[in-house]
């Protein structure tokens, strides 16, 4: 392959994100539909109606490092999960929606009742399409790097990347079956990392090793709490406190000559807090790459709010966690938006003799993203909230 030795920073960029492994950290900026291509399209032809644009959109605006595609998304737009439509509004200078950089800036040009977005060109640029990044020259010894962490995420992976490793949402069955802790070392009853203790696996079904072709690992949960439908009052699962990690160092057996059960040795190797008896193993599940692109739902839902992750409060506010009563056997899949309502109080009519009771309207009160459907239920983060979000609340589609 030849290189020119001057090449715009814009084909610099796309060959790295090319030869980019992807990781948990890149995760979410990769996927873009056939729908969200079309929209794009449709829009870079037809601009977006003027009445569609956020009353302060900007007129320009350089983008910063920790910028979201949400977040900008919303000072231009009224509603931000229609980004493929930011996207379309300059679809000749963005080739993906994902690689859009810090230093960048996007001017808002308006014409004929429809406006677009274009990428404001650097100095001494002579093309239309470039991206306002710097022109590269290459030295003889070219050197690829990676930049794809630089491009912006499409919201602030800290906010939901914990969630993706501690929670887990099990069903009874699972949750019975699964091994315990049963002793530790030195009769101890709290253990942390660094520890040995010994586990049992159910009648039936012992704690094996995989045969020597790679080490399991186990996460440690307890107290697992019953996720109640408000409605219909369904157990739609448990979810675990997570407290750690442990190692499978030698399988459970019997005791030779006897029929003395000997647990399985594990070792703690994470410890979030202390572990102590009783506490339930479960698989360490393989890594999972997320799309966190938000999209709005194509049909009508309505769901709950079950829970407030952490139960330490009553109610959500922006960037915490709640559970919803709706999961992959409903069709909610990762990045689906929903609005949130908030109740209509009751009042009387005192303007009526009859002192009737009305019951108000119910105003909408937000926003949230699903980001980690179950089967039953899904973890979702509150990305826009007027008040408290509260278990009840009613979730609808936005549009």
């Amino acid at each position: 392959m030849t290189i020119s030795p001057i090449c715009n920073a814009a084909a610099m960029l796309a060959l790295c994100a090319s030869l980019t492994w992807v990781d948990t950290a890149t995760a979410q900026s990769i996927v873009t539909t056939e729908q969200q291509k079309s929209t794009a399209s449709q829009v870079a032809q037809n601009g977006v109606p003027l009445s569609d644009l956020s009353p302060d959109a900007p007129s320009s605006y350089t983008v910063k490092a920790r910028d979201t595609l949400w977040g900008i998304s919303g000072l231009y737009l009224k509603s931000p999960w229609r980004w493929p439509e930011l996207w379309g509004m300059n679809l000749s200078d963005i080739q993906n929606p994902h690689r859009i950089y810090p230093g960048q800036t996007l001017v808002l040009v308006t014409q004929d009742g429809v406006a677009r977005l274009r990428l404001k060109a650097s100095p001494g640029s002579s093309t239309a399409s470039d991206t306002g990044l710097p022109t590269v020259r290459l030295s003889p010894r070219t050197r690829v790097e990676n930049l794809a962490p630089l491009a912006l995420a499409t919201l602030k992976p800290h906010l939901i990347e914990p969630f993706l490793a501690e929670p887990v949402i099990v069903d009874e069955s699972s949750l019975n079956a699964a091994p315990r802790i049963v002793a530790a070392q030195d009769n101890r009853v709290l253990l942390t990392r660094g520890d040995r203790a010994y586990a049992r696996g159910s009648v039936g079904t012992p704690l094996l090793d995989d045969l020597g072709r790679r080490q399991q690992k186990f996460r440690v949960f307890r107290n697992a709490t019953p996720l109640k439908d408000p409605l219909t009052g369904e157990i739609l699962g448990f979810e675990a406190q997570y407290v750690g990690r442990a190692l499978l160092v030698q399988s459970e057996s019997v005791a030779t000559g006897g029929k003395e059960p000997v647990p399985a040795t594990i070792d703690i190797v994470e410890a979030k807090e202390e572990m102590r008896m009783g506490d339930r193993l479960l698989p360490e599940p393989v890594q999972r790459l997320q799309s966190y692109v938000p999209h709005a739902l194509t049909g009508p839902m309505e769901a709950r709010v079950v829970s407030v992750y952490g139960s330490a409060v009553a109610n959500a506010a922006q960037n915490q966690v709640v559970t919803i009563n709706k999961g992959i056997r409903d069709g909610v899949t990762s990045g689906q938006v929903l609005a949130i309502l908030k109740d209509g109080s009751r009042v009387i009519d005192k303007t009526d003799p009859a002192l009737v009771q009305l019951k108000l309207p119910d105003e909408r009160n937000g926003l949230l993203m699903v980001f980690l459907p179950f089967d039953k239920v899904s973890y979702a983060l509150v990305l826009d909230i007027t008040s408290g979000v509260k278990v009840g609340d009613r979730l609808i589609n936005p549009r």
